[in-house]
């Protein structure tokens, strides 16, 4: 310690200029962070306002086909094939079971003797259990096998739904809107997203009231994050043209579909090893020409996630799919088919989990350079922090403030009999809840760079214990 004050004291200029060079530019990448936060809050929020409903289309003009992957679903499957085809007569639904150890398929394979609407489509390991853009590949496959030779594959839609999934009364209408598949340049929709179990009073039977409160709060949580935020980000992506499929509530055209396995292996129109299927299929649409627009007037509800380490288990995944698709920047800059603002957008989604690792990794820089200044340059700290203190006080508030005025707007839209004060708190909620983000980025970037590539399929609610072997990332 002596030795280090020594050094201290006799190069006591030079310390101090790259204390306060490293703590200004630790405070402009954060002034950087922010900006852009802010400038994609703001485009969201306005878009998110301004968002003018479409008429219902005719659902009629179209053939539905409904693809629901499933893997160790017993505890859902059947309710889900009962919402669908109340929601959904018209369709045809798919299930494609990845080689399930429970009774998924006898399940499945029931309700087909009863509605030949029904169809199991079956999978075997090695082939199954790898990801479920596997899944999806492999009911493509049947379905085109299926469909009698002439159909106009213009007119055949594939839609993906969970298998905890369900569809609102006339989604189908809205996705074959004037604005959506009603366009012939549209190659796939994508619908909202609500958690139906957010108002659950107790996700956690038998549990205490601590439990239930955080379950309480996580799924309350989620379904803000879909249905506002999320909500917002897409309608601005549609004006940049660079809307995102997510992996329930997808609608795609099945000649889009067929572009794409033409422009592969003819097979697999979905990335097999990706995490993030659905995410890089629309990459490949938007890079191929095709139109990808976001529905906001219908929705698809799935089971908000009562389980912190389940939770941990799919955003961690997310994490890691969206680092993934870094490998599209150059195609995606070089496309002629995004538009300058589409470019930004996607770069801004790609960076993501990058800004986040960055800000945690240089936190302990700035708390070290911050601690060091105090201990042997007080005065000189206390100079820093009366200048900056301020800026940084006002920047943790302005990053803050559009989270908890997205708990304002999801109280005015999906709950209005709500008091503000509700939704201040939720807002204030949502604030504390994105901190999530910093903690799976980490993982995914330790995952990533220790090669674990592994697909995880995130349990349901309703399952009690784990069916088979830890996934890859539960291990």
């Amino acid at each position: 310690m002596d030795v280090l004050h020594s050094y201290v004291t006799a190069h006591e200029s030079q310390v101090l200029w790259v204390a306060h060079a490293l703590s200004l530019l630790l405070l402009a990448y954060m002034a950087f962070v922010f900006g852009r936060f802010l400038l994609y809050w703001a485009g969201s929020a306005h878009a998110f306002r301004r968002n003018r409903p479409a008429d219902p289309g005719d659902p009629g003009l179209f053939q539905w086909h409904l693809v629901i992957p499933c893997r160790d679903e017993e505890a859902v499957v059947r309710q889900t094939l009962d919402g669908l085809r109340r929601s959904a007569p018209e369709a045809h639904l798919w299930v494609v079971d990845d080689d399930s150890e429970d009774r998924t398929r006898a399940l499945v394979l029931e309700a087909a003797e009863q509605d030949p609407r029904i169809h199991l489509v079956q999978r075997r390991r090695p082939e199954a259990r790898i990801g479920k853009g596997a899944a999806l590949n492999a009911a493509y496959r049947q379905i085109t096998a299926w469909l009698p030779g002439g159909t106009d594959h213009e007119r055949v839609v594939l839609g993906v739904v969970d298998a905890d999934g369900e569809l609102e009364q006339g989604a189908l209408a809205m996705v074959a809107t004037d604005k959506a598949m009603g366009r012939p340049d549209t190659g796939a929709v994508q619908i909202g997203v609500r958690m139906r179990n957010a108002d659950d009073q107790r996700p956690l039977p038998g549990r205490g009231r601590i439990a239930n409160g955080f379950a309480r709060y996580l799924v309350r949580m989620q379904d803000v994050e879909f249905q506002a935020g999320n909500a917002g980000m897409q309608l601005l992506r549609r004006r940049t043209g660079s809307v995102g499929l997510g992996g329930n509530g997808q609608f795609v055209r099945l000649s889009a579909l067929d572009a794409l396995a033409a422009a592969g292996d003819g097979r697999s129109p979905w990335p097999e090893r990706a995490l993030l299927e659905d995410y890089e299929s629309g990459l490949e649409l938007r890079l191929a020409g095709y139109r990808l627009t976001h529905v906001h007037e219908t929705r698809v509800s799935q089971e908000g996630l009562v389980s912190g380490r389940r939770f941990l288990t799919q955003r961690t995944r997310w994490a890691q799919g969206n680092m993934q698709c870094l490998r599209y920047t150059w195609r995606v800059l070089r496309s002629e088919h995004y538009r300058p603002g589409g470019k930004a957008e996607v770069l801004y989604t790609f960076l993501q989990p990058v800004v986040a690792v960055l800000l945690v990794l240089l936190f302990p820089v700035s708390l070290g350079i911050s601690v060091a200044t105090r201990v042997f340059y007080p005065q000189d700290a206390m100079a820093f922090e009366e200048r900056f203190g301020p800026w940084m006080a006002l920047a943790f508030v302005v990053a803050a403030l559009p989270l908890v005025l997205w708990g304002l707007s999801y109280r005015r839209t999906v709950h209005p009999d709500r008091s503000r004060l509700t939704g201040l708190l939720w807002g204030l909620g949502l604030w504390l809840y994105t901190y999530h983000v910093f903690l799976v980025a980490i993982r995914a970037a330790v995952r990533l760079l220790l090669g674990r590539n592994g697909w995880a399929k995130t349990r349901r609610n309703a399952e009690l214990t784990a069916v088979g072997a830890p996934t890859a990332l539960e291990a």
